[in-house]
């Protein structure tokens, strides 16, 4: 297998096992406005910046309103208020996640191969330090775009986080391999021309990736690949 020109890494659940934190959080703020978000909903957040996640959860929170569902608070919540419920839920939470199989292990081994790496994460910057704290293999990584990167135009699926990480890197992004766990973060890579290597989520068979995207059972295939 030929190595790429660089390797684009998504962060939640694709290097760190964050995603049931992430759905467990969305769906008490909801809960604690009368609204119980279903397994399919969950799976539509995923790979999708927080504040577009938050944007989501409160249309289908007004939905449930508009067709005689329970709210809490009588009204939607404003996004400010369904975040201030959200974020100490995930932050108590994300601080234990642990990796990915064979994430530590594929990090490591692109720099010493000296292959370049970027993170392109939905997440934000605080949010990454936050998660990534506890994982030091991950400070090899050393160009990162961010959820809410002030040159970041807009989210997954849009191609930007990836172009971006690409363009900081210096590399063509249709010479990069592109590493996501979501639809949402897949389509974004596809757009943006990488080569795209998607490591579905557990029990996920229903989800129709880009055409094309090489799936993974395990980031061991990668690391042990090189």
């Amino acid at each position: 297998m030929a190595h790429p020109a660089a390797c684009l890494f998504d962060l939640d659940g694709l290097l760190l096992d964050t995603e049931p934190q992430h759905a467990r959080a969305w769906r008490e703020a909801a809960a604690r406005f009368g609204r119980e978000l279903s397994a399919a909903e969950l799976m539509q957040l995923r790979g999708r910046r927080r504040h577009d996640c938050a944007e989501q959860v409160r249309e289908w929170i007004a939905g449930a309103s508009e067709h005689g569902g329970a709210v809490a608070s009588g009204d939607p919540p404003s996004i400010e208020a369904l975040l201030a419920v959200r974020q100490p839920i995930a932050e108590a939470l994300l601080v234990h996640a642990e990796p990915m199989a064979g994430a530590p292990e594929l990090v490591r081994r692109c720099a010493e191969l000296a292959i370049p790496m970027a993170l392109a994460t939905s997440s934000s910057r605080a949010a990454v330090a936050l998660k990534a704290a506890p994982h030091p293999w991950l400070e090899l990584i050393k160009i990162r775009v961010h959820g809410d990167d002030p040159e970041l135009r807009a989210g997954k699926p849009a191609p930007d986080v990836f172009l971006l990480a690409a363009a900081r890197l210096g590399v063509p992004a249709g010479e990069c391999w592109a590493f996501e766990d979501s639809l949402a973060g897949a389509q974004a890579a596809d757009a943006a021309g990488c080569r795209v290597h998607v490591l579905p989520p557990p029990g996920e068979t229903g989800t129709t990736y880009p055409p094309g995207s090489l799936h993974l059972r395990s980031l061991h295939e990668v690391a042990d690949s090189f």
